[in-house]
């Protein structure tokens, strides 16, 4: 937050109407100062310097909230979970008259300040420092908010039109592969690009449920090409992060959708995790679960390019990681690719009788297939998954260049700078 002479301070927030907690203003928040409940997403004033790191990446703007607040009155963490849309603005007499209260008090209290612009753990190695927030200068431009997100702006009706399971385990853990056609309706989208979900009904609060955010899976030309339609990947949620027994409301409705069913769709979102359009430019993707969803899109863009036969495409590598084979989405389909396309390499943590194995293992041990890509500014990498692999898999990136002989300061800044190492984590 900003302090001011005056006791006022300019108030980062964030506009709860429009937010569509996917978790990007936390991750990439470098001074912690970002928190969320299973409703809210707010700001924590004592630990925001202003940086303004998160801006860019909020796909919806609602992360651009601002209140002049005198520090005495400033909103805490607690107020801010239990919003449902912004505070008014106080006025001018209101903040003057409290501004002077809190200078009465300071100065009685003769308490040092907080030092805002410390960053926790300075010096730890911060992996989200190195995400761009611009995308490839090759792209294709990419649309967004065209419906929602504020509760009074209108959403689009998509019509189920297929759910497949895509993992071979049981009902517990299935990942379902779910279709959605627009019909006439405008919703162009890109691989990298991401919709929101607004699942029927309340919460316990007797609340209408906030819109779920998915990537989509599919290439910017429909599942069926041709078509109005599009792909998401989705994991039927039974435990949350800590094991703890939950069922996810959006992805327990998605997973038991029928053919014919209707949905309520807010988007699209989504600027900076996009493709390159250059023909000879390369593609990393590093994803575990349903963060294969962006991969997928853009590796089918690729191969129905490489179908027409007027395509001349870049290196594709895959490093995929899950728990076992069977829990994998779309293993099957991934074995039929040619060789000669896609480098694929599998990661499986939990393989009965056989070492844990994580993505930024395989990364190492394809340190000289990497390394060159590092320094090649035609090669863009792509991390989705959860947000437990981010450091490990930045981690790998930096001592597969140092290793190389790189600087990986100079790298790592122009990785961000060029729009060429994408981040998405949750």
């Amino acid at each position: 937050m900003d302090m001011a002479d005056n006791g006022v301070i300019k108030q980062h927030l964030i506009d709860p109407e429009i937010c569509i907690r996917c978790n990007t203003c936390e991750a990439t928040c470098p001074v912690q100062a970002i928190t969320h409940d299973s409703r809210n997403y707010v700001v924590d004033a004592s630990k925001c310097n202003l940086c303004m790191d998160c801006l860019p990446p909020c796909p919806t703007g609602s992360i651009d909230s601002w209140r002049q607040m005198p520090r005495i009155r400033a909103y805490s963490v607690e107020d801010q979970l239990g919003w449902d849309s912004l505070p008014s603005e106080l006025s001018a007499e209101e903040i003057a008259a409290a501004g002077a209260m809190a200078d009465a008090q300071a100065a009685q209290q003769a308490a040092p300040e907080v030092d805002v612009t410390a960053v926790p753990g300075e010096g730890v190695f911060q992996a989200a420092q190195y995400g761009a927030t611009l995308p490839p200068w090759s792209a294709a431009h990419a649309y967004t908010n065209l419906y929602g997100p504020r509760a009074a702006e209108k959403t689009i009706t998509a019509s189920v039109v297929g759910n497949v399971r895509v993992t071979e385990v049981g009902k517990e853990y299935d990942t379902h592969h779910v279709m959605l056609d627009f019909g006439n309706m405008p919703f162009p989208v890109l691989e990298g690009q991401s919709i929101g979900i607004v699942p029927p009904g309340v919460d316990a609060q007797g609340k209408p449920h906030h819109a779920r955010q998915y990537s989509i899976a599919s290439p910017r030309n429909g599942e069926r090409p041709g078509y109005n339609n599009l792909s998401l990947t989705i994991k039927r949620v039974l435990e949350d992060h800590q094991g703890k027994p939950v069922r996810g409301v959006a992805s327990n409705y998605m997973c038991d959708l029928q053919v014919g069913d209707k949905v309520q769709v807010i988007g699209p979102f989504g600027t900076s995790f996009l493709m390159p359009n250059h023909p000879k430019s390369h593609i990393v993707m590093i994803c575990t679960g349903t963060g294969s969803a962006p991969m997928r899109a853009m590796t089918e863009w690729r191969r129905r390019l490489r179908q027409s036969g007027k395509f001349e495409g870049g290196k594709l590598m895959l490093f995929f990681g899950a728990r076992t084979k069977e829990e994998l989405p779309y293993f099957g389909p991934l074995q039929s690719l040619p060789k000669d396309f896609i480098d694929i390499n599998f990661a499986f943590s939990r393989t009965p009788g056989q070492p844990k194995t994580y993505v930024q293992d395989l990364m190492r041990a394809r340190a000289a297939d990497l390394a060159p890509l590092l320094s090649d500014p035609n090669a863009c990498f792509y991390v989705c998954g959860l947000k437990a692999m981010e450091e490990g898999v930045v981690l790998a990136l930096r001592d597969i260049a140092t290793q190389a002989g790189q600087n990986w300061d100079v790298v790592g800044a122009a990785l961000k700078r060029e729009g060429r190492l994408h981040l998405e984590t949750y």
